[in-house]
């Protein structure tokens, strides 16, 4: 979320805003307090711009975020994207997701995994709608709670776990080194880059696309002008090649979506996490 407001503040356009942008930080329930902030009123004026991820749809469809609905703010901008992945060590036994569910599947207790939250998070879904594919009760499996992706890559490397579930981003910068195997990526088709190599779970028999979306909305309070002013303003920084230079050294993926279209995408994408997470017993 910090990278997606700093990647902004730099391809802002010039002009396209009176002051400088300002970044403030909100920690504390993957959104769940800016989120809280900006319903209650207590801040989201017409200048007040708070970023979402693919993890903050994904706890607004688990209730994580109380009794709240997509109808609640105002989805402004959606400015790239990043997909789910699965990595090993490079000297482990698996040269592929097929080989490396059968392993799970034959000794559960053998892996563990490595992913950023707990049960419900991302990362945990990940490999859970992978295992469903499989035909295999991802509650078998061993998982170890981390911190981050940087942990995730830090603890696969010191063998504490043998499997990680993560963002291709971070695979990106952390397979240069020969240490790691990414086995796939869960893109609808394979990534640009550093891991064009890498097969889709698609391309090896499980039908998972996890896409990760890192965007702004705003308070339903603001104006239809206001709004409008600002879906104009992203429009306008994400034609630009500054914009492409930025999200490109961000890490993230072509993604550019705006106003009602953003609206309707962030709505489905919700219900459709609803859906899997109540198929897995997730849903408060």
């Amino acid at each position: 979320m910090d990278g997606a407001c700093k990647m902004i503040r730099k391809a802002m356009p010039p002009n396209a805003v009176d002051t400088p942008v300002k970044i403030s930080y909100l920690p504390g329930g993957i959104g769940a307090v800016a989120w809280s902030s900006v319903v209650s009123r207590r801040r989201g004026g017409a200048d007040t711009l708070v970023t979402f991820s693919g993890g903050s749809l994904l706890n607004l469809a688990q209730g994580k975020y109380g009794k709240a609905a997509v109808s609640d703010v105002r989805w402004l901008a959606g400015v790239g994207v990043d997909y789910g992945m699965i990595a090993v060590r490079s000297d482990a036994p698996y040269t592929n997701l097929r080989e490396l569910i059968d392993a799970m599947r034959a000794e559960p207790d053998k892996i563990t995994i490595g992913v950023s939250g707990t049960v419900g998070s991302q990362d945990w879904l990940k490999v859970a709608m992978i295992a469903r594919r499989a035909g295999v009760d991802p509650r078998n499996f061993r998982f170890v709670a981390l911190e981050g992706g940087g942990d995730s890559f830090t603890a696969l490397q010191a063998n504490h776990v043998q499997v990680i579930s993560g963002d291709a981003s971070e695979a990106a910068s952390s397979a240069k080194d020969g240490k790691f195997r990414v086995l796939a990526v869960l893109s609808e088709q394979r990534l640009p880059g550093a891991l064009a190599d890498v097969p889709t779970a698609r391309e090896q028999g499980f039908d998972v696309v996890w896409p990760i979306i890192r965007g702004f909305y705003m308070s339903a309070q603001v104006s239809d002008a206001e709004y409008q002013r600002w879906v104009a303003v992203f429009d306008r920084a994400m034609a630009t090649d500054e914009f492409k230079r930025q999200r490109a050294a961000g890490g993230l993926y072509p993604f550019a979506m705006t106003g009602a279209p953003l609206t309707d995408y962030v709505r489905k994408l919700v219900e459709q996490y609803r859906k899997q997470s109540q198929e897995l017993g997730l849903v408060r």
